[in-house]
């Protein structure tokens, strides 16, 4: 009997720091995934989900006090205009003269982030190291540590150095910068990318006219209030978008130019808090110092001024790199419940277009409750299901790549979060939803191991060569959601991911894991992450024509304007997926519309290194 199965595509996290978790208060970004009609049954009840969607801003954690942050940012600054602190320069310390510094390739470079771990919320800093570490990955290799742990002549050692300015230092907070970095950053001819905080003390540490004299613009006078409205930030003629919940804008520090003739803005954001939109720049370049108004990895989304620092980051560690737009594809959530006449469908329209893509394969459904069987619980093997094997099969000689995504895609017989069957729930992770309709994650499973995890990941790759298909070598994690000593078992067994991931206190300072600690990032290109593991990317979100979940639906025109925006990476990507039970038309949609952008779709093996 044919089986018409959907899965509710889960919850899961962008790069988006509200949404790092402490038990049932982390909000994840969920969507809609439609249940449809199994072996003659309606939908189940309740809402699907997907794993992102243009409006996932899901609220902060109570432990990550981010608005607080915000509030104490502004506050902090107000302090500062009304009393500048008494800055002791440096002994010595000059300006090097601007210089040239040779091109570049990717992958040829070495990239220092440095990071805050002062203060109230200095666990933020190693938050935003491990994002920004993660992307320099696709770069070449990486150091990352906190800014105090920093030793004179680092910056020499590396191509670029990256500071991010979690931290307000002042008051209560003393400056843990040490004096050598700010000489350092003074006297190298190499590029430096600054973030948020505390470029007022560089400046005041070198001598305010030196800076202004060589930088052509003065922190000590600039200032992050007002703080407006700011929900546009254009680069390279396009309008991305910025959207900040209420309270939780810690502002966009506004340059003081004092020489626009060395002065370069990168990017320029818009204040619609005015009438007409007040404009200023949101990234500056002057001499080798490169300064963002703000850590731009919080409150995200697929069209987001994050993808102005996915290509900024280029001019720093790889200058060089000529532009090219590769687009990657991949069918999402197929099982041996799938219907073979849809995944025939969808294999059939791709090869007819000569489209390469990735095909995502659970090994093994299971209905442990019988939530979609009348009760009778239910387990089907690929090699109960010829007819769908055989439709993998012909995906695979047809420009096809089978990609695993779990072993069941479920965890235990209990919702987590939706009814314990295939598709709907994590595997990896505890999910619930709350009282106002979101999905929360909770964090690591029980019995979260690296042993734990092996044996699922390696029970389900078994599972491939007796059923005539080749055995992956690319993983997506179910639900985009695993811990770290997942994540470690999956580098244990496959060559890389193709996901969005998550990242966990701890990983960079050598502490304890905190698993209920955690950064969510997508990429737009392949990166080498923390974990040495290689991440293909994953940015555009996927096809949801209904909405659910506290979530907008997500039609093939969002999917296409968020590949357009990523136009300006100049060597990125437009990453998205698709589920065969929609049909061809929408998979057409976005298809020709993102080749039409000028993408040229690729293989995703062809990016394993």
């Amino acid at each position: 009997m044919t089986m018409k199965w959907r899965s509710r595509k889960g919850a899961v996290l962008l790069a988006v720091v509200a949404a790092l978790a402490v038990p049932g208060t982390a909000t994840a970004q969920a969507g809609q995934g439609d249940q449809a009609a199994r072996r003659g049954h309606t939908a189940a009840t309740g809402p699907g989900v997907r794993h992102a969607g243009p409006q996932s801003l899901g609220q902060p954690a109570s432990a990550l006090k981010l608005k607080e942050w915000a509030k104490a940012q502004r506050t902090a600054d107000r302090l500062r205009k009304q009393k500048p602190p008494a800055i002791r320069p440096l002994k010595g310390g000059k300006l090097r003269p601007p210089s040239v510094t040779r091109p570049r390739k990717a992958a040829d470079a070495s990239a220092l982030v440095l990071y805050d771990t002062a203060g109230p919320y200095g666990f933020l800093g190693e938050l935003y190291g491990m994002a920004t570490a993660n992307l320099a990955g696709h770069f070449g290799a990486v150091t990352a540590k906190p800014v105090q742990q920093y030793a004179a002549g680092e910056t020499e050692q590396h191509t670029a150095t990256i500071y991010i300015g979690s931290t307000y230092y002042g008051g209560t907070v003393p400056d843990a910068i040490p004096d050598a970095f700010y000489a350092d950053v003074a006297a190298t001819a190499k590029p430096v990318v600054w973030m948020n905080d505390n470029i007022w003390t560089l400046a005041g540490k070198i001598g305010v006219p030196a800076f202004t004299r060589k930088y052509g613009w003065d922190p000590t006078r600039s200032s992050f209030e007002p703080v407006g409205n700011v929900t546009q930030v254009e680069y390279k003629n396009e309008p991305l978008t910025r959207t900040i919940p209420a309270g939780g804008d810690g502002g966009i520090l506004r340059p003081a130019i004092t020489d626009p003739a060395v002065v370069t803005t990168l990017a320029t954001a818009h204040d619609t808090s005015t009438t007409p939109a007040t404009t200023f720049p949101w990234a500056i370049k002057s001499s080798n110092l490169t300064y963002l108004g703000e850590i731009p990895y919080t409150y995200t989304n697929e069209t987001d001024r994050l993808i102005a620092w996915h290509d900024l980051l280029f001019d720093a560690l790889a200058p060089d790199t000529p532009t090219r737009h590769r687009a990657l594809l991949r069918l999402e959530d197929i099982s041996p419940a799938s219907d073979p006449a849809d995944l025939m469908a969808a294999a059939q329209y791709l090869a007819a277009q000569n489209i390469p893509y990735a095909f995502q394969v659970i090994p093994v459904y299971t209905d442990p409750n019988g939530v979609y069987n009348d009760g009778v619980p239910e387990t089907i093997t690929l090699a109960q299901r010829p007819q769908v094997v055989d439709a993998l099969k012909y995906m695979v000689a047809n420009g096809g790549r089978i990609v695993a995504h779990g072993y069941t895609h479920q965890y235990q017989n209990i919702q987590n979060p939706y009814t314990g069957v295939t598709g709907d729930d994590f595997e990896f992770f505890r999910a619930h939803i709350n009282a106002t309709n979101s999905v929360v994650l909770d964090g690591p499973v029980a019995e979260d191991s690296v042993a734990w995890a092996s044996q699922r990941i390696t029970t389900g790759k078994a599972l491939y060569e007796p059923a005539g298909l080749p055995a992956p070598t690319i993983w997506t994690t179910p639900h985009y959601a695993g811990s770290a000593p997942t994540y470690e078992a999956v580098k244990q067994s496959y060559a890389a991911r193709l996901e969005r991931s998550l990242y966990f206190a701890g990983q960079l300072s050598g502490a304890p894991i905190d698993g209920q600690r955690y950064i969510g990032q997508y990429f737009p290109y392949p990166v080498r992450d923390i974990g040495g593991a290689t991440v293909l990317p994953e940015n555009l979100g996927n096809y949801e024509p209904e909405a659910q979940n506290n979530n907008a639906g997500r039609l093939p025109a969002d999917i296409v304007r968020a590949a357009r925006y990523n136009l300006v990476v100049r060597d990125g990507f437009a990453s998205t997926f698709y589920h065969p039970y929609f049909g061809t038309g929408p998979l057409a949609e976005i298809v020709t519309g993102i080749r039409d952008l000028g993408y040229t779709f690729v293989d995703p093996a062809s990016l394993i290194p």
